[in-house]
C-alpha cells in the first residue's frame, strides 16, 4: 500500500499468504479507549479541530511500534522466519476499525513445500489506534498489546487463545 514503511524484516525469503489474525478496536464501532471527548496531542495538548482524534506523526507512531517490536523478548524475535512488519495510516475501509493485521502462513501450517515465498506481512494501522485511544500512554499499550497479538498469530496463536490471555 502506498506510505507503508517496512521496520523490520526477519530471516527469510518472504510471502503473503491467508489471512490468519486481526485485532479489532473493541466493543461496538467507533469504540474508545476511555471517554475523554477531547484528545490530547503528542506534547499533551488540547486538540479541538479534529473530532477529539488524538494528534501523534506518522513518524512517532512508527517509533512506538519499533520500541513495541524491541520489547519483544530477544528468544521470540529470533524465533520470527520471514516475517516483515509494515506501518500504515488506514486499514481498508470496509474495516474501519481494525488495529493490526497478520497475513501470511504460521509458523505451525509451514511444511516441506514452504520456500521461495514472500515475507509474511504484519501490518499496524496508525488511524483506528488514535481514534481509539485519548492518551499517549493508551496508544504506546495499544500498539504494545496488538504488535504481540500479530506476532502471536505468525506462531499459531488464534484469536480466541490471544483474548484468553489478555492479548484480545
Amino acid at each position: 500500500m502506498p506510505g507503508a514503511r517496512c521496520l523490520v524484516q526477519a530471516a527469510g525469503s518472504c510471502a503473503a499468504g491467508l489471512v490468519h489474525g486481526t485485532r479489532r478496536l473493541p466493543g461496538p464501532p467507533g469504540a474508545r479507549c476511555a471517554g475523554a471527548p477531547t484528545a490530547r496531542g503528542s506534547q499533551g495538548s488540547a486538540v479541538a479541530d479534529n473530532g477529539g482524534v488524538l494528534e501523534m506523526t506518522r513518524e512517532e507512531f512508527e517509533e512506538l511500534v519499533a520500541e513495541a517490536l524491541d520489547r519483544v523478548p530477544p528468544e521470540l524475535m529470533r524465533l520470527l522466519d520471514n516475517v516483515a512488519v509494515f506501518v500504515e495510516d488506514e486499514p481498508d475501509p470496509s474495516d474501519p476499525d481494525l488495529l493490526g493485521l497478520y497475513e501470511g502462513t504460521p509458523l505451525t501450517e509451514r511444511g516441506e513445500w514452504y520456500a521461495g515465498v514472500l515475507p509474511d506481512r504484519i501490518t499496524i494501522y496508525r488511524g483506528p489506534t488514535l481514534r481509539m485511544c485519548t492518551t499517549r500512554e493508551e496508544v504506546v499499550e495499544e500498539t504494545e498489546v496488538t504488535v504481540v497479538h500479530e506476532i502471536a498469530h505468525h506462531f499459531g496463536i488464534d484469536d480466541a487463545r490471544l483474548h484468553d490471555l489478555g492479548y484480545g
